[in-house]
């Protein structure tokens, strides 16, 4: 599979050529204009673009996780808010996303790597290794959607009916891989350049801290299931991942189209109006007077107000997604301190060794995206006094209190903030009043798998317990 779209500064690329008399007739049949082979860092720049759509998108065909979270509401079509994934066939949407585009093109990006021999060695290895970490990466989304998914014979063109592989197998693999890639990774020379996308330098210090932060994640979601396992992943991962307040891993949306980001596309340049805050999320926010309000909505008369969820909500009647939201090149982040910083709390809370108190992550974590939604260290300081958000007096256990802050820090991060949520079981979210099913805790296989592939797709439905939105993942035990 080759892609001729070429990202990297995303500066418009153009061949001039001139077209005169010929002796060989046959080199009409050549576009001049379309190359016959492309890069492997364009490769991987694409799928690294493919992958931040999806989960940046709110396009209601494809990234639904704000509705399923309760953070969105709809304001007129409200079958996603309530649970229908079938109509508009989400789950096939995303699917492909992953598999057909990301993930494929990164395994090309690979075979042309490794085919150069012009590149530097030192380079080629950690231009491998930063593939590699990208595939890990959507693996894990697929995997975190779905449950058992194709992996070991996926991506092969000359096997179109693939089998799915167990969910924990595809996680000690994927773990496994990371290892692989951090002791690969070389300080001393860069990897895939302006073309890599998630950092400003492309020094490669950012890609192990990187690289530690995801293992950081896969690795506190398996605390449920095997502890042990989890505690060995985590207390080595904690140590290199990010440590800084303001580093995030994040994709750079250019202010030109295509290349913008998607939800300027769904919110400004469709003209559609679709969207308004849910009022179980406005509701929890304003009870705690949180700062990061004037970033996340507008206001209506003065005042946060959300939509009934799942309810047809006009969208001159509530607040909808603040201005910041609707800028061009906001980038869509794959993870970030924050993030990495209410894991570090939790592993605390667990018993685990990765240093500080569960009360300074929690600060931290919190401090960090106040800052980088446009807050102030006074608007800090002033929302953890608050006896309702202060860890030490807010109410719940230390799930609640990390999973409170953590859904409404992972705002414009739906399917992050859905990963979190079924994780730690905070917040609880009850179903609208028309929902079509339980509260989703994963995507159903696509309707292209069940007809298509069906032999695979009823083992693979039968090992995970039922092809169904409330079926648990391996990890989310309680």
């Amino acid at each position: 599979m080759k892609k001729y779209i070429i990202y990297g500064s995303f500066a418009a690329m153009g061949i001039l050529s001139t077209v005169s008399c010929t002796k060989n007739i046959t080199d009409l049949n050549t576009n001049p204009n379309k190359p016959s082979s492309v890069s492997a860092a364009s490769l991987y720049a694409s799928a690294t673009k493919e992958m931040a759509d999806a989960i940046t998108s709110t396009n209601v065909n494809l990234g639904i996780f704000r509705l399923i979270v309760q953070q969105w509401t709809e304001t007129t079509y409200i079958d996603e808010s309530n649970y229908n994934l079938v109509t508009r066939t989400i789950p096939d949407n995303f699917w492909d996303a992953f598999y057909t585009d990301a993930l494929m093109d990164l395994k090309e990006a690979k075979t042309v790597l490794e085919a150069d021999e012009s590149t530097d060695a030192t380079v080629k290895k950690n231009m491998l290794a930063q593939i590699d970490v990208m595939s890990v990466y959507g693996t894990s989304v697929l995997v975190n959607t779905f449950g058992n998914v194709p992996y070991s014979q996926s991506l092969n063109s000359d096997n179109l009916f693939n089998k799915y592989d167990d969910a924990h197998t595809i996680y000690t693999d994927l773990i496994a891989r990371l290892d692989a890639d951090l002791a690969a990774f070389d300080e001393s020379a860069t990897g895939m350049g302006t073309s890599n996308m998630l950092f400003s330098s492309d020094e490669i210090v950012n890609w192990k801290k990187f690289t530690n932060s995801l293992k950081l994640r896969l690795g506190i979601l398996l605390a449920d299931f095997d502890p042990a396992t989890a505690q060995t992943i985590v207390t080595a991962a904690s140590a290199g991942a990010f440590d800084t307040q303001g580093e995030y891993a994040k994709f750079p949306y250019s202010t030109v189209p295509p290349n913008t980001n998607p939800l300027w596309e769904d919110l400004v340049q469709s003209g559609r109006q679709d969207f308004v805050g849910s009022n179980t999320f406005v509701d929890y926010i304003n009870s705690v007077e949180d700062p990061r309000r004037p970033y996340y909505f507008t206001t209506i008369g003065g005042i946060y107000k959300g939509g009934t969820n799942g309810v047809k909500s006009p969208y001159a009647n509530y607040s909808h997604p603040g201005e910041l939201l609707e800028q061009k090149d906001l980038p869509g982040v794959f993870i970030d301190y924050s993030e990495v910083e209410f894991i570090r709390a939790e592993a605390i809370e667990r018993g685990w060794a990765v240093g500080g108190t569960a009360i300074t992550h929690y600060n931290n974590a919190i401090t960090n995206s106040i800052l980088y939604w446009g807050g102030t260290e006074e608007d800090a300081v002033t929302y953890l006094a608050r006896t309702d958000v202060n860890y030490l007096t807010a109410d719940g256990d230390w799930k609640q209190k990390i999973g409170m802050q953590e859904w409404i820090a992972l705002y414009n991060r739906g399917f992050d903030a859905w990963t979190a949520q079924r994780h730690l079981d905070y917040p609880q979210l009850t179903p609208p009043p028309k929902a079509q099913s339980g509260y989703p805790v994963r995507f159903t296989y696509p309707i292209a798998e069940q007809n298509l592939n069906t032999t695979n797709y009823n083992e693979a439905s039968s090992a995970i317990g039922g092809d169904a939105v409330e079926t648990k993942l391996f990890w989310d035990i309680y």
